[in-house]
């Protein structure tokens, strides 16, 4: 490593560790109703950092207090577009007394930065910013631009990048990195994602005489259990995907009555449960969709008090970039020329805003630092040295990527 090389890497580090620290001290979970309880104020203090580099930079409102920051750095030379993509949302840290450390103190301990969003993701987010920084800064030469995009809720339905999509902002996106934490390995695939409510419906009656009326709860049971039946065939059909794992169905909640008290001397007029719904490559949501409404069906028709419907709420296909693809490849080259090793493959076990800039048509790969384990955790920190590599990573694969090497 040269001694530019080690003056820059250092530079840059102190500066990602600088600016995760003020991200995660914004607290930014969203709370409806509560004064505060959005992503704005972490997204005016990302806006005015971007406008202080010299960027081009817009603030977008999304919903009342949810705005997506958008930053653009322009070679103004004809080439292909790249962007980053790092959300401005955190979940709730749950109870502040559990933590070792306050949850957004941003405290480091050793060569740890600990609190909520320190891994997921504003750790990540930091690192993309302060590449395009350091690309800045040492006057690097490329063609086309970069697109910072920094949505809101990422944790919940993903508004802020269907927001970004719908205004035009993916079109003519030639690539893009989604800035997560996956331990710096370079995931070319990631599970879709279908949520889905189900209703089953009886009739209220007293617990002493159950036969009165109609229970959706023992209705329910024999649902979950076709369900379970289903899961295992698509694992049989399907067998375990080399970068992904294993499909699922997982019901989450399960609700009864859905309105009013409950009372154990009450038989339910309604049961609700949720499915949580994980696909990987050669599963078809309509067909899924379809197998559970021959389940349905199938249930009705051997019972006349069988009454049941669902509603998908939310859709999210399965996503797969090819490892020739020019994203791929400057990402997989950047990491060889920072590290001196091979780069590792793997899959996001979840759905992430590159879902949908997916079905826009870009090109995605997700990559960043922070134990892949940890997002959500009591505790949840970010390790400083992998942050730094993850900052070199993105600034050298955005120079590949826009240079074509």
């Amino acid at each position: 490593m040269s001694v530019h090389t080690k003056q820059r890497f250092q530079r840059d580090k102190e500066e990602v560790i600088r600016l995760t620290q003020d991200l995660v001290r914004i607290p930014s979970v969203y709370r409806p109703g509560q004064p505060d309880g959005n992503e704005a104020k972490v997204a005016q203090f990302v806006y005015d950092y971007l406008k202080k580099l010299g960027l081009e930079v817009y603030l977008e409102e999304v919903e009342p207090g949810r705005p997506n920051v958008i930053g653009i750095l322009d070679s103004k030379q004809p080439g292909k577009t790249l962007l980053f993509e790092g959300h401005t949302d955190v979940v709730t840290e749950g109870d502040p007394s559990a933590w070792t450390c306050p949850p957004f103190e941003a405290r480091i301990v050793g060569n740890r930065m600990y609190g909520r969003g320190s891994n997921d993701t504003k750790g990540n987010l930091a690192a993309a910013i302060t590449a395009v920084h350091s690309i800045m800064r040492d006057g690097e030469k490329f063609k086309g631009k970069i697109i910072l995009c920094i949505p809101c809720d990422e944790e919940g339905m993903m508004i802020g990048i269907k927001h970004f999509i719908d205004r035009g902002w993916a079109k003519g996106v030639d690539g893009a990195i989604i800035c997560e934490p996956e331990e710096n390995q370079i995931c070319i695939a990631q599970k879709g994602a279908m949520r889905i409510v189900l209703k089953t419906f009886g009739q209220m009656a007293h617990g002493a005489i159950p036969l009165s009326g109609v229970n959706p709860n023992t209705r329910m049971a024999r649902v979950i259990c076709e369900l379970e039946k289903l899961e295992e065939r698509e694992k049989q059909r399907l067998d375990q995907h080399p970068l992904l794992g294993w499909p699922s169905i997982t019901p989450t909640i399960l609700q009864a009555p859905v309105k009013g008290e409950p009372q154990i001397n009450v038989v339910p007029d309604q049961c609700l449960t949720t499915l949580d719904i994980r696909t990987i490559p050669g599963q078809d949501h309509e067909t899924l969709c379809a197998e559970i409404q021959g389940i349905l069906d199938n249930l009705a028709a051997r019972d006349p008090d069988f009454r049941a419907e669902f509603e998908v709420i939310e859709d999210r296909p399965w996503t797969k970039t090819d490892k020739e693809d020019p994203i791929v490849q400057a990402v997989a080259k950047a990491y060889t020329q920072v590290t001196g090793k091979q780069p590792v493959y793997n899959g996001v076990p979840g759905a992430t805003d590159g879902t949908f800039l997916h079905l826009a048509g870009v090109p995605i790969v997700t990559m960043g630092a922070g134990n892949r384990e940890i997002p959500h955790h009591i505790d949840e920190y970010i390790d400083l040295d992998e942050l730094a590599l993850t900052t070199q990573i993105y600034r050298q694969a955005a120079l590949n990527f826009l240079n074509g090497e």
